[in-house]
């Protein structure tokens, strides 16, 4: 296996797929192996931009993927300068964005023999975005390649997918993702195992909960209200509550981040960066920048969100095992709860829990678009009373 492979775990396919495509693109013999656009689909956490940028270092690699090289060291950084790892950190991917994109990738390479681009949220492409970058893929360069990330095919317009070679990524196996925080997080067996399966296979989120024990207890907050939840204003309060939640853990990933940002603008732009003395478009530089700040927090605030109602989904599976007498001798997703997961097993029917599930699930749709999210939470909340 190419050494830039190596550490993707769970997707072999698409590995094996991917290491052909490599050698052909090295080898150019017209090998339909090879294309110059790829849709990389998958569930959250299955990895889709790392197999991506790995696919795209070992196309930059004059060996094809040693991991060693100063080429595979700058793809591996994203400083590789015939890579555009294109990631948006706000609600959608604009236009103006894109056509910035398309007109760096028409850039002749300048030490590798091709020019790769990835877009790691193609889903939160705007329409307008995504007919411009149509365009682009329908023609491209004779040496640029395009690597878009998406959770689902459905996700991208039917144009851009039918002119890309899918790859579908699975969801890694608990015992891998497990193995992987033991072995590269060096996490204890017993919480790498738990957040393994809390995390669903979502590496991500797996590091995560192994590294910050106020996030387990935060889980575990949200799930035992759920669990317990019966009265209206349980309902308000707890919607209030996940609202504080998810606002702490978003202000908590952004603000060493933010505060990085704004030095350096400053630095950029003078001493202070506004006032007398500073530089002509220095107030618009600042705002734009809050601007960005402001909404890559309201994006982390939703995500945040979005990985709650999730995590009350698996507490709402759990219950339907125990009711189902599925769990038997196996450990429950939650199985640090079992108590609270086996009281309200037996205290409600098992079509309400899932109806109730279904209710997290419709919900978590709603959330992706523009909607209150504090209403939206609050009529959910009112639905899932037990």
């Amino acid at each position: 296996m190419t050494a830039l492979f190596g550490d993707i775990i769970g997707q072999e396919r698409a590995v094996e797929i991917l290491q052909k495509a490599v050698v052909a693109a090295h080898a150019r013999d017209g090998s339909q192996s090879m294309v110059q656009s790829w849709l990389f689909t998958g569930p959250p956490g299955s990895g889709r931009s790392h197999v991506a940028l790995a696919f795209a270092a070992a196309l930059l690699c004059d060996t094809g993927g040693c991991g060693s090289c100063h080429s595979c060291h700058l793809a591996k950084r994203g400083s590789h300068p015939d890579l555009e790892v294109i990631r948006t950190e706000g609600l959608s991917l604009k236009i103006d964005e894109v056509r910035e994109i398309i007109a760096r990738a028409s850039w002749e390479p300048s030490s590798s023999r091709f020019r790769v681009v990835v877009i790691e949220d193609a889903e939160r492409l705007t329409e307008s975005a995504a007919n411009a970058l149509l365009k682009a893929i329908e023609e491209p360069g004779v040496r640029t390649i395009w690597l878009l990330c998406s959770p689902t095919i459905e996700d991208v317009l039917p144009t851009i997918r039918s002119r890309c070679r899918q790859i579908a990524l699975v969801t890694p196996s608990t015992a891998a993702v497990a193995a992987l925080l033991i072995r590269e997080e060096h996490a204890p067996t017993e919480i790498a195992e738990f957040a393994a399966r809390a995390s669903q296979g979502h590496i991500g989120r797996a590091r995560f909960l192994v590294k910050e024990p106020k996030s387990r207890a935060r889980r575990d907050e949200v799930i035992t209200f759920a669990l317990e939840l019966s009265d209206v204003a349980g309902a308000m309060a707890g919607a209030a509550r996940l609202m504080e939640i998810a606002g702490l853990e978003a202000a908590s990933e952004a603000s060493e981040r933010d505060e990085i940002e704004r030095e350096e603008l400053a630095t950029a732009l003078g001493a202070g960066g506004s006032g007398k003395g500073a530089p002509s478009g220095s107030s618009k530089a600042l705002k734009d920048l809050e601007k960005e700040q402001k909404s890559r927090v309201t994006r982390a605030t939703r995500d945040s969100i979005d990985r709650a109602l999730l995590d009350i989904a698996t507490a709402y599976r759990d219950v339907l095992s125990v009711q189902m007498g599925a769990s038997g001798g196996r450990e429950l997703i939650n199985e640090h709860l079992r108590g609270e997961i086996e009281k309200r097993a037996a205290s409600s029917d098992s079509e309400g829990v899932m109806k109730r599930w279904e209710e997290i699930m419709a919900t978590r749709r709603t959330l992706k678009f523009n909607v209150a999210l504090l209403l939206a939470l609050e009529a959910l909340f009112l639905k899932v009373r037990f």
